[in-house]
């Protein structure tokens, strides 16, 4: 695959009126551009595959990883592969502080959600200049306890049902859940507690309608939670720009619709969180490089929301339990836990790489990074 190089490089754009050249300079001392002018927008259509450019695995890193004092710390793995990859330190959040117009430049250079390519910075930056800096890590060890963040993350697989897992996930000290977490009904098999919340725009207002059938009125809005959003596209930012201000949303598929009224009450803007483009763009280069990135349909890949929260877990846990997730016998179980007396395939769909996410957590599990709930 070729790398490009954002030092000095050309980029050639054929259309419908003949062939436009911009000339890129970035990091060369000799050429004056201003700080203050966001770079031409590149498109993922000029790309016949994923483009690698010289800083494509660079990332920002907070100044100090988070110290930890717990001897079963993930952190402290012996394993050589996952000690060069992991990141203790990748910057996670997302927020006004730490995003310029240097950043923009970089960071359109990778299409979304790893960044910013074919967005205009007027549009995303409405929005992103409101997002609060984190006054918190997102999670602390608890008061009393060992010194660790015990941690499980729960995801919909229909391996759970009938796993009488409920009382032993709720047992940790945080649990992560994601996209259609329905609980009512099935907390001997999943549990009820949720102290994170994943989600996109898309899901928190999809899963009401898709899931309605199977109990599901709300997401989790335990006392205290902590909500995290993966902004996967322009629909995120014109969520948020309605969430931040609390007003409707403006523009895009969720047009007038009050983004406050999907988190029940519980939406605080102190226990709000945005993941950073460089934190899901990690994920996938270091842990889930599909080989789909090397196809023509290069552009619409990305992990799922579950795996992306297993990472967030991995980077904020001690310990982590993973449960609900695709194990090498999936097709023994339906597609999700509540449906107890349907059996549903998984469905594959095609910008997920769902085959390399399953080895991925039995990788993890084999190294006694994760535990990984394996029915059989």
């Amino acid at each position: 695959m070729v790398r490009h190089t954002a030092r000095i490089f050309t980029w050639l754009i054929v259309g419908s009126l003949g062939i436009v050249v911009f000339i890129l300079f970035q990091g060369d001392p000799s050429v004056k551009v201003s700080p203050e002018t966001p770079m031409p927008i590149l498109w993922k259509t000029n790309f016949s595959k994923l483009p690698l450019w010289d800083f494509e695995d660079v990332y920002n890193q907070d100044a100090t990883p988070r110290n930890t004092m717990c001897q079963q710390s993930l952190r402290n793995s012996k394993d050589e592969n996952f000690k060069k990859a992991f990141l203790p330190n990748i910057r996670l959040f997302l927020h006004k502080g730490n995003i310029n117009m240097s950043e923009w430049n970089r960071l359109s250079h990778f299409n979304n959600p790893f960044g910013f390519m074919g967005y205009s910075y007027n549009d995303v930056m409405s929005s992103v200049k409101l997002i609060p800096k984190p006054k918190e890590p997102l999670l602390s060890p608890k008061p009393g306890g060992d010194g660790c963040i015990h941690c499980a993350v729960v995801g919909n697989g229909g391996i759970l049902n009938d796993s009488k897992k409920g009382k032993e996930i709720d047992e940790h000290d945080y649990v992560f859940r994601m996209n259609g977490a329905v609980t009512k009904g099935y907390e001997e098999d999943v549990g009820n507690k949720t102290s994170v919340y994943v989600h996109t725009a898309y899901s928190i207002t999809t899963s009401l309608d898709l899931f309605k059938k199977y109990g599901y009125k709300s997401v989790p809005h335990d006392e205290g939670i902590k909500y995290v959003l993966i902004p996967e596209g322009m629909r995120d930012f014109q969520w948020l720009g309605g969430l931040l201000r609390g007003e409707k949303v403006q523009l895009g598929p969720y047009r007038e619709k009050w983004p406050r009224t999907y988190y029940m009450g519980q939406y605080n803007e102190t226990r709000f969180y945005v993941l950073h483009q460089d934190f899901l763009r990690y994920v996938r280069n270091r842990f889930l490089k599909s080989p789909r990135l090397n196809k023509h349909s290069w552009g619409i890949y990305r992990p799922t929301n579950g795996a992306f929260t297993i990472f967030l877990a991995l980077h904020t846990c001690d310990t982590v339990d993973v449960y609900g997730f695709m194990t090498r016998d999936y097709a023994k179980y339906s597609n999700y836990y509540f449906q107890r007396n349907v059996k549903s395939h998984v469905t594959f769909f095609t910008n997920h790489d769902y085959m390399l996410e399953m080895r991925n957590w039995e990788k993890l599990h084999n190294s006694t990074i994760i535990c990984l709930y394996q029915r059989s």
